[in-house]
């Protein structure tokens, strides 16, 4: 009896064994360079069990097979690719994009409305419907008309640091504070101050969402990734049901206010109050791609089709969602990087101080522009080279969704529908090949004699193709004006808590400096 025992069990974990390994020889069948798979955890064992930065892993996948334009790896038992060659990138993320629309799943639209719903998330044509939807949102024109309640909030993040001669800052918390109020006010119409009320609804949501990064929520993510349904049966996901509940109460009790009172904002409550009524968001004909800075990507054909298309509450209110986390998080990241690199970099602070100088005084003590905003050349350069350096995205992916047969000159192979591709952004962004010195923080990477030279498809900030971030104009907006009155006001200055050089912790998802940005605002005088 004992010798069935055992034979049962042998047999029950050898069936285990065959599950987990049954794909590790896919890419050995198939002729293509790979990184061979530890058990259980593919290639991605640094990365799951938090012994690299999502960064470092970038970095060292892109590297690990330089003369391959495409390598694989395992996400667990799972095969993808990973590229690794600018041609092979614009192919699968702008030529034939028909076949790589769409971004591997990570969360249930069912078991998750509030992220399974948002635009990253959606899929097929419920997906390009919504970006159509949603462009028009986003247009230099929109931009125009938010700019001044932009402008409202980094004035008043300036006044609120300048009460002292000068204010130690952990720079992520504090910008986090000013695009929270950012978004509040053009997203959502509600005015709120962070700074003297940091427990606020807004704020207090933003920040529970993003603790995405803890021991925990990578439990989480695990379960989702290999027990799917156990996971949807246990009411496991991303969003808190707390942070749900008060989005969804907060956009549908705003959208009922303002038809009942008439009231109109240009923000994107209104884009989606003219959804829900039928009436048909326009694109302006004439947008000003070139002037809204380097890095602004362009919308494809999908964001200026005329959608006619019912949608229900939940996926109405995910947008907004979504819309605040990208405002909330990646905004602030950017900012707070940029705010160490000048402190490091005195000269770099010093030549965009004279800019900031004189755009203020040429415009004869009124309040700042959007016109003039776009014309501080330094600036932008500033911020463009701190979205090559420190990336908010280390990585991106596309999904195969119809199969496709694949041939790059060195490797030929059908791939197969709901195969993934892997994009290293912060691998190409630190390729010496598409980057001298690529550790080195140079703007001047992006002045108007340099800038030609840069290869587009090594620079991927805000993705690649169709389905890059609809949202660049405004972060870039709201990034530039709060740095203007900042700068304009405050020297940036090292502090016994500055950490140089900045490390990263090892965080599963989002770029985190590991003791954060610890940075001195010095009051100008």
């Amino acid at each position: 009896m004992d010798l069935l025992i055992w034979i049962a069990i042998s047999l029950v974990l050898y069936g285990i064994y065959k599950y987990i390994t049954i794909n590790n020889d896919y890419f050995q069948k198939r002729g293509i360079v790979h990184i061979k798979p530890t058990f259980l955890f593919g290639t991605m064992a640094s990365f799951i069990l938090n012994r690299e930065s999502v960064y470092d892993f970038s970095n060292n996948i892109y590297r690990k097979f330089p003369r391959q334009k495409v390598i694989g790896l395992f996400d667990m038992r799972k095969p993808f690719f990973c590229v690794r060659d600018v041609d092979v990138l614009k192919q699968i993320g702008v030529k034939d994009f028909e076949y790589f629309e769409d971004h591997r799943s990570f969360v249930d639209e069912k078991a998750d409305v509030m992220f399974g719903n948002s635009l990253i998330s959606l899929k097929g044509s419920k997906w390009r419907d919504m970006r159509a939807t949603l462009s028009p949102a986003f247009t230099g024109s929109k931009m125009r008309q938010m700019f001044e309640l932009v402008v409202e909030c980094a004035s008043t993040f300036k006044a609120t640091a300048s009460n002292s001669g000068s204010i130690d800052c952990e720079m992520k918390d504090l910008f986090t504070k000013y695009t929270n109020d950012v978004i509040s006010s053009t997203a959502f119409g509600y005015k709120v101050n962070s700074f003297e009320d940091p427990n606020n609804e807004f704020y207090l949501s933003g920040k529970k969402f993003m603790e995405f990064n803890t021991p925990l929520a990578g439990m989480k993510f695990l379960l989702m990734q290999i027990l799917p349904r156990v996971a949807a049966a246990l009411d496991i996901n991303f969003t808190d049901s707390k942070v749900t509940k008060f989005f969804r109460s907060m956009v549908l009790g705003n959208m009922d206010s303002r038809a009942k009172q008439g009231l109109f904002r240009p923000d994107m409550i209104n884009i989606l109050m003219n959804v829900k009524k039928g009436t048909t968001n326009e694109l302006n004909s004439v947008e000003e791609t070139q002037t809204d800075g380097f890095a602004t990507v362009e919308e494809s054909v999908i964001g200026t089709k005329v959608v006619k298309r019912v949608w229900t509450d939940d996926e109405l209110v995910a947008q907004c969602f979504l819309f605040f986390l990208a405002g909330f998080d990646t905004s602030s990241t950017l900012l707070s990087f940029l705010s160490y690199e000048l402190t490091v970099n005195p000269q770099i602070q010093q030549k965009l101080y004279e800019e900031i100088q004189e755009t203020y005084r040429n415009l004869n003590g009124k309040r700042l522009t959007y016109d003039a905003l776009q014309k501080m050349k330094y600036l932008d350069a500033c911020i463009c080279e701190t979205l090559r350096h420190w990336p908010p995205a280390a990585l991106t992916d596309r999904m195969c969704n119809k199969d496709y047969d694949y041939d790059d000159g060195q490797i030929s192979v059908k791939i197969k529908k709901g195969t993934y591709f892997f994009i290293p952004i912060y691998g190409f962004h630190h390729d010496e090949k598409y980057w001298p010195n690529p550790e080195v923080f140079d703007p001047e990477r992006f002045s108007d004699e340099n800038k030609d030279k840069i290869n587009l498809g090594a620079y991927l900030p805000f993705g690649i193709g169709p389905r890059n971030c609809i949202g660049s104009r405004f972060a870039l907006m709201e990034a530039k004006a709060v740095i203007f009155y900042l700068l304009l006001n405050f020297s940036f200055e090292p502090n016994d808590k500055t950490q140089i050089p900045l490390k990263l912790s090892k965080s599963p998802f989002s770029l985190t400096a590991e003791k954060g940005v610890h940075v001195q605002l010095k009051l100008r005088k």
